[in-house]
């Protein structure tokens, strides 16, 4: 039988604490987290509009003969579409103002508090619009184009499992697989 957490034991200790660098893999988690919820639909369209510019290219080498500006058009797109969440996580970390490569959240019962080199920020829960959750990162998603990680290998506080819970809780939101 699993046991039932009380999480409303804390206002001044922190529940749940996290250190996150936000270097590469962490804005690449993010990218990938945006893309395959809140921007589902248009990735979707992005994709076949690609994938359907790209047929067309090949269509016009088969009937007119290679150009080189086609095959580069071609090879540009494909890449982009390969490639789309890291070239979202470089221009996302090139946007970054500096001093916010590294975060500490504590989660407390009723917000949580991120504190980086320039400045210390509380959010509230009922601001988040998605959580998201990799191998290494839950994702709170704000807006299509805002979001937050939390590495769960710098956490204390609890394991993953039990701050799933507590999140869940806090949000009424699922938390979403990627």
């Amino acid at each position: 039988m699993e046991k039932e957490y009380d999480f409303s034991n804390a206002r001044k200790q922190p529940l749940f604490s996290f250190e996150t660098d936000y270097d590469m893999n962490t804005f690449m988690a993010m990218a990938r987290a945006l893309r395959m919820t809140v921007r589902k639909k248009h990735s979707k369209r992005s994709l076949v509009f690609g994938l359907g510019v790209a047929a067309f290219g090949v269509a016009s080498i088969i009937m007119w003969g290679p150009k080189l500006l086609t095959i580069a058009a071609i090879a540009v797109i494909l890449l982009a579409l390969l490639f789309q969440d890291r070239l979202n996580a470089w221009f996302a970390m090139k946007r970054m103002l500096s001093g916010m490569e590294r975060a500490r959240s504590d989660f407390y019962e009723d917000r949580y508090v991120s504190a980086t080199d320039i400045g210390t920020t509380e959010w509230h829960y009922d601001k988040i619009k998605a959580i998201a959750e990799d191998k290494v990162y839950f994702i709170f998603i704000f807006s299509e184009s805002h979001t937050q990680a939390y590495d769960k290998r710098k956490m204390s506080g609890g394991t993953a499992d039990v701050y799933r819970k507590f999140i869940v809780q806090k949000t009424n939101l699922n938390v979403q697989r990627i």
